[in-house]
């Protein structure tokens, strides 16, 4: 065994990106979906929905993503207290994701440039299982077919901005997209290579993406903005959101009704959901360098006589031969901390020069 201190430029850091599906059993696309009658006559009800990929009864079953509904002055749910107008659990919905987004009490949510929605400031959320992927959900990958309640209505296919934009919106530290009528990142208009951002022409956007909390945000009034009905998309799609303060409106059953297809009437899109998740790797890359000069003898028992200490083979003195296998990687106190294995030996004598790359992957 022998040791060579590495120098800084044996160094280099790399960063590498890695797509993935995000439902289960690695399908790009859901296309069916259950929820579970146990999970909304709970407690949980009046705050969310839980979406499987199949019957929540069988084994396979897993969580892909949650529906919820936030109003800004508490429509849609019923009172927490009824001396106490304006609070419901729509309203802790709606103050949690304006905390965790806005950051700021007293702000209200925007749609595209300008466009703030209704008095209720009021949305939808789709919030990702956390098991489904690992650090955050790719741009531009996703792809949801939202089905109209409405006969005289076509369906509509929703995507984000992502290549469409040079920069994201930022809140804070987190990369917020428009969620826009179009597909794989792009408007319908902007496919076609003309203008048009993808907005409902009286509501703005039909709400933002957010890859990095793995959150999409759906603008309730923007699924109910009838100004451009037609197949390439600009309107909305009749949910009927109830706002009375004091009636439950099972909101989220409503958008699961539009995701999953039951308010479905003739078109031509099929009800999916595709969405990839994304990775960065961080690679620390060590070059393992062996000149012609070294690591040429070894110390192997069947090289030297155990009693003298001389090579048993005159041959190797002057034209030695090793053949390494493993690298280790050790700190000035000679604690061993990563072992590299070789895919094969590397023959090296006094005419060969090694040079072998090790990936620490963190």
């Amino acid at each position: 065994m022998a040791f060579k201190r590495l120098e800084p430029e044996d160094f280099i850091v790399s960063s590498d990106s890695v797509t993935s599906t995000v439902w289960s059993n690695n399908s790009p696309s859901l296309n069916t979906y259950f929820s579970s009658s146990v999970q909304t006559e709970g407690t949980s009800g009046p705050y969310y929905l839980s979406v499987y990929q199949t019957d929540p009864d069988a084994e396979e079953a897993a969580v892909q993503f949650q529906i919820a509904y936030a109003n800004k002055n508490g429509g849609g749910g019923v009172l927490f207290d009824s001396g106490v107008p304006g609070k419901s659990p729509t309203t802790t919905i709606y103050g949690q994701y304006r905390t965790l987004v806005l950051e700021d009490e007293n702000a209200s949510f925007v749609w595209g440039d300008s466009f703030t929605g209704s008095a209720d400031n009021d949305f939808y959320v789709i919030s990702i299982e956390r098991a489904r992927y690992k650090q955050s959900l790719l741009p531009g990958s996703l792809n949801l077919v939202l089905s109209s309640s409405n006969n005289n209505i076509n369906n509509i296919q929703l995507t984000d901005d992502s290549n469409m934009v040079t920069l994201p919106t930022y809140y804070g530290t987190m990369r917020a997209y428009q969620l826009i009528s179009g597909s794989d990142g792009k408007s319908y208009q902007a496919i076609a290579d003309l203008p048009g951002t993808g907005y409902t022409l009286a509501s703005g956007s039909y709400g933002l993406v957010l890859p990095d909390i793995s959150t999409i945000l759906l603008n309730a009034s923007a699924l109910n903005d009838n100004s451009v009905p037609d197949e390439t998309g600009g309107g909305g799609i009749n949910l009927g959101t109830v706002t009375t303060d004091d009636t439950f409106g099972n909101n989220p059953a409503k958008l699961f009704a539009a995701i999953s297809g039951s308010y479905e009437f003739a078109s031509s899109l099929p009800n999916i959901f595709e969405l990839n998740s994304q990775e960065t790797l961080t690679s620390d890359y060590v070059f393992i360098r062996a000149r012609n000069s070294e690591y040429n003898y070894t110390e192997n028992p069947s090289f030297i006589s155990g009693s003298t200490g001389e090579v048993i083979y005159p041959y190797f003195i002057n034209n030695p031969q090793t053949y390494p296998t493993t690298i280790g990687l050790y700190n000035d106190s000679n604690d061993l901390l990563a072992v590299a294995k070789l895919s094969r030996p590397i023959q090296k004598d006094f005419t060969k020069e090694a040079l072998v790359r090790v990936k620490l992957d963190f």
